[in-house]
């Protein structure tokens, strides 16, 4: 190590030692961040669909391709659930480049609750000192209604407990084609409604809860919050919508230009819905394509999107019409990056971006309250 990398990194230490535990957690992951973007490295030219893809996050998609699964859309859903994510391409490169993940001193704890016909499963993500009260994040996971779990976006739910000083809930709904449509988004509400009843059993506040998803789980989050206010129950404080299902229309730009993308092609978003939904008219409810629904009263909200993502016009779209609807909208697109982006701060500088732009609006929300 050079002696001006050694005064770099003791001043550091040093700007540490005088912040906030709050602003540790910024600087000790931007830090992080910033010192993988010299460590980890794709070993080809970017693909031909997107020439402009982050050096990171081509070496994420290149790890992602050499487990050599089946095209999801090729397979059943229970074959499916079995291909490797981008998220755990991620943590693999981690282990490939012999990198120890950031530590985040983050608790968990599980735990079932009743539904329509069986149990919903939670896991808590919680500092380890909580304070008497705390806000709480309801977060619903990626997946296409069909794939993954709590598990493969344990991640994002890490992330933004850490990030946010709050408790955060992943939220186990149940899968497609098992339970089709609208058995996840009855599923989201019920444990909405589960936390704001139950909050204070576990130190949080229920005059503090925010809603947050990825893909699938960014429409739950905003239907979520769309039934709270039909229902007249309590609004969320806030819904952070990542990448979210919002449009059901698949000849949008983004659509035609990353439609052979990964890890999210065209082709696999059909199979979702094929899966999800009972009949093809249901692509049509305003629950699924939400850019149809009435969304004035709806909570701020926060639309966090990827370029290289077949649902980035959607998303864009979604934050117009959130605006045009009167909603108080935070949005931001990140370019260079794919789908399922968010998730991976110890590799992607962007990712911790991403995660610090949501966090510092959802304690300012949080604050507010």
């Amino acid at each position: 190590m050079t002696p001006k990398r050694i005064l770099y990194l003791a001043a550091i230490v040093f700007i540490l030692g005088c912040k906030s535990k709050n602003e540790q957690v910024a600087t000790n992951d931007s830090l992080y961040s910033a010192q993988l973007a010299y460590k980890i490295k794709p070993q080809g030219p970017p693909p031909a669909w997107a020439p402009d893809m982050k050096p990171q996050m081509q070496a994420v998609i290149e790890r992602l391709q050499r487990y050599g699964d089946q095209p999801i859309e090729t397979l059943g859903p229970g074959r499916a659930r079995k291909n490797h994510s981008a998220l755990r391409a991620a943590s693999d490169l981690l282990k490939d480049n012999h990198i120890a993940p950031p530590v985040d001193h983050i608790d968990t704890s599980g735990q079932n609750i009743p539904a329509n016909w069986g149990d919903i499963h939670l896991r808590f993500y919680t500092a380890k000192n909580l304070a008497k009260s705390n806000p709480v994040i309801v977060y619903f996971h990626g997946g296409g209604f069909v794939t993954s779990g709590i598990d493969g976006y344990d991640a994002s739910a890490r992330a933004l407990a850490a990030k946010t000083g709050a408790i955060v809930i992943s939220v186990g709904y149940r899968l497609a084609p098992q339970y089709m449509f609208p058995y996840a988004h009855n599923d989201a509400f019920k444990a909405y409604a589960w936390v704001l009843k139950n909050a204070a059993t576990f130190k949080g506040d229920s005059t503090k809860i925010a809603l947050a998803g990825e893909d699938a789980g960014g429409n739950l989050a905003i239907n979520t919050a769309l039934k709270a206010v039909a229902s007249k129950t309590r609004r969320p404080v806030a819904v952070l919508a990542i990448y979210p299902f919002a449009d059901v229309d698949m000849k949008t730009a983004s659509y035609t230009q990353y439609a052979d993308a990964l890890p999210l092609s065209k082709g696999m978003m059909a199979w979702y819905y094929k899966k999800y939904l009972n009949k093809k008219f249901e692509l049509r409810d305003p629950q699924i394509n939400l850019v149809s629904a009435n969304l004035k009263g709806l909570s701020p909200t926060i639309v966090i999107t990827a370029e290289i993502d077949p649902l980035q016009s959607e998303g864009l779209r979604l934050a117009e019409k959130l605006k045009a609807d009167s909603v108080t909208v935070y949005a931001r697109n990140y370019d260079g990056v794919t789908h399922d982006f968010f998730g991976m701060n110890a590799v992607l500088p962007d990712a911790n971006d991403a995660q610090l732009y949501a966090a510092g609006l959802l304690k300012h929300l949080f604050e507010q309250r």
